[in-house]
């Protein structure tokens, strides 16, 4: 009994001994902390005068903010093809339909199960605001809503801009905004359609 004790006494000694703190203690400098390696004692280098982190250079001011020399632009800073436009309708149902509704009335999943009302895209004053506002309130948040610069990339919130654009196009758009072909497609159908429902004249016998 004695030598099975002083067995299992030797091997938890052994094993403590070998439990050491080289690694989780290792020889390094932590963030900030004073160092002698370089003349100035600081551990954390200051980065060179001018450098930029990758993918943090924000030369496009128009693209990364939505305004030019402060004030709101009116144009997207690139072309928008089809595609993006259902990239954007995808981004769109993603993030932003759960408080302002597939159609953009603001009346989401989430303001139907009692949280606060979100803004609806076709009231007046929204459908005349410029798209850089709409950029810059998903980039910064506004009011109630928080910011999605982190969820969305900056070329995916221009999409989201292009699609709630064409969702406000889509209630308030008039006629005379179609292209002629379009326009004459229409008009050709909205003939076709009366005519069939005009009564036939009763034949005579």
């Amino acid at each position: 009994m004695r030598s099975n004790f002083t067995f299992a006494l030797l091997a938890t000694t052994a094993l403590l001994a070998g439990c050491r703190q080289d690694m989780h203690d290792a020889p390094r400098y932590e963030a900030f902390e004073a160092g002698a390696t370089v003349g100035d004692n600081r551990a954390s280098r200051i980065p060179p005068v001018g450098t930029v982190p990758r993918g943090w250079l924000r030369e496009d001011e128009a693209l990364y903010t939505g305004k030019v020399a402060g004030q709101l632009l009116d144009q997207f800073p690139f072309a928008i093809a089809h595609a993006d436009l259902a990239r954007g309708q995808q981004r769109f149902n993603i993030y932003c339909t759960p408080c302002h509704g597939k159609l953009g009335d603001g009346n989401g999943m989430v303001v139907q199960r009692g949280l606060r009302q979100a803004a609806s895209f076709h009231q007046d004053r929204l459908r005349q605001e410029k798209l850089g506002y709409f950029f810059d309130v998903i980039t910064n948040g506004f009011g109630a809503m928080p910011d999605y610069a982190t969820q969305i990339p900056v070329r995916d919130r221009w999409l989201i801009v292009a699609y709630v654009r064409a969702l406000q196009f889509s209630q308030h758009a008039s006629v005379n905004e179609l292209p002629p072909d379009q326009r004459a497609a229409l008009d050709a159908a909205a003939t076709a359609g009366q005519g069939s429902t005009t009564a036939k004249p009763a034949e005579k016998h």
